[in-house]
């Protein structure tokens, strides 16, 4: 991938933001650890990897974004799926624009020092509420300006440095973490898994980590569609699909390493934590850290730009489905657009619950839904075409694409529906406790 953290969907580099990344740890946690590791990495490199090749194939062949991108290739009746990539969008920024007002508030607080006394008490004030809703708007507000005034240029140049400093930040995070005490025990329940019930376990997981897999790749939401139209023929798709794999997933295991020492360390239980673990670890973490205020500022801001540049990538493809289907300009489609946002969000900043349910929803149902209708439309109905452009720009790829496809057509369809099976099962229930 030309610049492999992440992309904007309508043209040039583009990061993605670090929260994918950072909420792999409180999953981890919530899954029981290093099982869960297991059944994540085995489904981005099993399921994770053809899809995005699968997304770039779709994406260089049409040299479209995701709406046009059946039509283009004559396959209009296809469509759905790109319609389907947008209502996911729709409903991840509802709910990840409630985390990024929180992270507005830490940034705040690290200049303040307002979370060093107490990180979970801290969180629990901001996390829901007034404060909640009103920093979810500020920060909705902002992703909506950004797309209808098109101030990207200088936010692209800024995350360009800001995301690798958040990485740097959590290789000293961890290794300041391995010279606590409780160290050990947090790599063991990270990295150590129960060899004997690992099968058992993975399986069970397997909703949840594809769901994880799914956000952190950005899969299902059109968004490797779109930056694979600037691809050139010249290019190796699969060359640029094992860069994203490996630095996404790199950024997501490092985030672990970083945190699991400080959770032990302080004797928080590690599946307790709820949607706060992240935030209370690191918040306790700045609060040790020599320089904390400093530091912790830095890195929350560094964060603020990454979550920023994840939801204007977002809603750019939902304001550019609307507009493209139903003939609406593009500001007051934005506008209107982030309104309805906002006002379907509103329950996650009052109740964590309706945020768990909303992130089932988006990342078990939606996004594996989107997964499997690709896998159907380029293993089945694309595939002579598919193939062809695998093969572009690579040598020796006859055997990779015949497996590709076979991989799309009978594993990877199977698994993702025993996922989704399970992700409606979840949705429900997740929906059922919010209610």
């Amino acid at each position: 991938m030309g610049d492999p953290g992440g992309i904007h969907p309508r043209g040039g580099g583009q990061r993605r933001g670090a929260r994918e990344h950072l909420a792999f740890p409180f999953l981890t946690a919530e899954s029981g650890g290093a099982a869960f590791l297991v059944a994540y990495l085995l489904l981005v490199v099993g399921v994770g990897l053809p899809l995005v090749l699968a997304e770039f194939v779709i994406g260089r062949r049409s040299n479209r974004n995701v709406i046009g991108a059946f039509e283009e290739l004559g396959r209009s009746n296809w469509r759905f799926i790109g319609g389907l990539g947008a209502l996911a969008g729709f409903v991840i920024l509802s709910y990840y624009s409630v985390v990024g007002g929180w992270v507005i508030q830490y940034v705040i607080a690290s200049v303040t020092g307002a979370y060093t006394s107490d990180p979970a008490a801290y969180f629990e004030s901001v996390s829901v509420g007034a404060n909640a809703i009103a920093f979810d708007a500020l920060f909705m507000a902002f992703v909506a300006g950004i797309v209808v005034f098109g101030v990207r240029n200088g936010l692209e140049r800024a995350a360009k440095f800001m995301i690798p400093s958040v990485i740097v930040l959590l290789v000293v995070l961890a290794g300041y973490g391995a010279t606590l005490e409780g160290a050990a025990e947090g790599y063991a329940f990270y990295l150590s898994p129960d060899v004997s019930t690992l099968f058992g376990d993975a399986l069970a997981l397997l909703p949840d980590a594809a769901g994880q897999a799914f956000f952190t790749l950005s899969l299902g939401m059109g968004v490797m569609v779109t930056y694979a139209s600037y691809l050139g023929e010249d290019r190796s798709l699969l060359n640029d699909s094992l860069i994203i794999l490996v630095v996404d997933t790199s950024i997501a295991f490092l985030a672990g390493l970083a945190i699991f020492p400080f959770l032990f360390s302080q004797g928080v239980d590690p599946g307790t934590g709820g949607p706060g673990t992240v935030f209370v670890a690191l918040g306790t973490a700045f609060a040790e850290f020599p320089a904390g205020r400093v530091v912790g500022t830095v890195f929350y801001i560094a964060l603020f730009m990454a979550a920023v540049t994840s939801a204007f990538s977002i809603l750019e493809v939902i304001v550019a489905y609307v507009t493209e289907t139903f003939d609406v300009d593009r500001k007051p489609a934005t506008v209107g657009l982030a309104v309805l946002i906002f006002l379907v969000g509103i329950p996650t900043a009052t109740d964590l619950t309706y945020l768990t349910a909303y992130d089932v929803l988006a990342n078990q149902v939606l996004l594996i839904g989107g997964g499997l209708l690709l896998a159907v439309f380029v293993g089945w109905a694309y595939a002579d075409e598919g193939i062809e452009e695998f093969r572009t720009g690579m040598r020796g790829g006859d055997a990779l694409s015949t497996v590709w496809i076979w991989l799309l057509r009978v594993p990877i369809a199977l698994i993702l529906l025993y996922v989704l099976y399970f992700g409606v099962q979840a949705t429900a229930e997740a929906m059922q406790a919010a209610l």
